[in-house]
């Protein structure tokens, strides 16, 4: 019940963050990033994708610097 929860939080989380793919020689890379204020564009997170799913950590550490990015600007 708690894993359905995590899941539910962080889907409407992911809404809220844009999300680059880009694929190089090395493998594909993601980079989570959102706007702000004026306009300014903010990459939070950038990690190499090495399986189908994104992983929690890293979708915990983009959200966890959204957060510090949202409450410096209120």
């Amino acid at each position: 019940m708690a894993l359905t929860w995590v899941c539910r939080i962080l889907a409407q989380w992911v809404k809220a963050c844009l999300r680059l793919r880009l694929k190089a020689e090395e493998g594909i890379a993601r980079v989570f990033y959102c706007t702000t204020v004026g306009k300014k564009i903010v990459m939070l997170h950038q990690f190499m994708k090495k399986t189908d799913k994104t992983p929690l950590r890293e979708l915990e550490t983009a959200r966890r610097r959204m957060r510090e990015i949202k409450n410096a600007h209120t």
